[in-house]
């Protein structure tokens, strides 16, 4: 079984910067790809980012393109998130999740994902 802990949310006002880190009890077939997603309250959970462990090759959400960057490091066993010139509007718990295969264009179908952990608060004020 796979074990996800997201580490390092917080609050931070607008503009600001936040790094949020996913590690992983194990890289493997079944962490082949791992992603952060969110959900705000009383919204759907959408992908933010996501990465291929093997190759490093990430794939991201519009919204994150030029804020967001995602990378891994394979000895630590970690995923981690830099999220720059964070708005309101990118407030949400913030999830960790690992799947095995998933098809490049519907990354970002929390369907798509086997394992998840619990989440990091992220909360951005004006």
């Amino acid at each position: 079984q796979v074990q996800l802990v997201e580490s390092g949310g917080g609050s931070v006002e607008a503009g600001g910067s936040l790094i949020l880190t996913c590690t992983a009890s194990e890289y493997s077939y079944r962490t082949n790809w791992i992603a952060w997603f969110r959900q705000a309250p009383g919204s759907t959970r959408e992908g933010v980012v996501v990465i291929n462990n093997p190759t490093g090759s990430p794939h991201s959400a519009d919204f994150a393109k030029g804020r967001f960057t995602i990378s891994r490091d394979k000895v630590k066993k970690t995923v981690t998130l830099q999220m720059n010139s964070l708005k309101p509007e990118d407030s949400a718990m913030y999830y960790c999740a690992a799947a095995q295969d998933v098809n490049g264009d519907t990354w970002a179908g929390p369907w798509r994902y086997n394992y998840w952990g619990q989440g990091t608060q992220v909360t951005v004020s004006s």
